[in-house]
């Protein structure tokens, strides 16, 4: 069983940038599908950013231009390059791991976008 830890999420200043990562452990997430998702107070957990096994990426409109989802599959790590924040990606940011219509979720690391 695939087991996630995120980190990378802290206070930021709008413009601002940050680096989510998600470590893997107890498997390779290279077979995996594997996903950002964020829950805002109030509103549901929406996709972020995804990418496939062989590589395929999909964006949020929202965050489309200035997010990057990435693989290390030597480090089996995936991350998140966030740039231009802006305060309504304020949110709590969880790393998603898919495979055969199994979901694995990590813990969720906090991002505060403000002044």
């Amino acid at each position: 069983q695939v087991q996630l830890v995120e980190s990378g999420g802290g206070l930021v200043q709008p413009g601002g940038s940050l680096r989510l990562s998600c470590v893997g452990s107890g498997t390779t997430l290279a077979i995996y599908a594997m996903g950002w998702y964020r829950q805002a107070p109030g509103k549901q957990r929406e996709l972020v950013a995804g990418i496939s096994v062989r590589g395929t990426i999909n964006y949020a409109d929202s965050v489309k231009g200035r997010f990057t989802i990435f693989r290390d599959n030597a480090k089996n790590t995936v991350s998140l390059q966030m740039g231009s924040l802006k305060p309504e990606d304020t949110a709590v940011y969880y790393c998603n791991a898919r495979l055969a219509m199994r979901d694995y979720w990590g813990q969720g690391t906090q991002v505060t976008v403000s002044s």
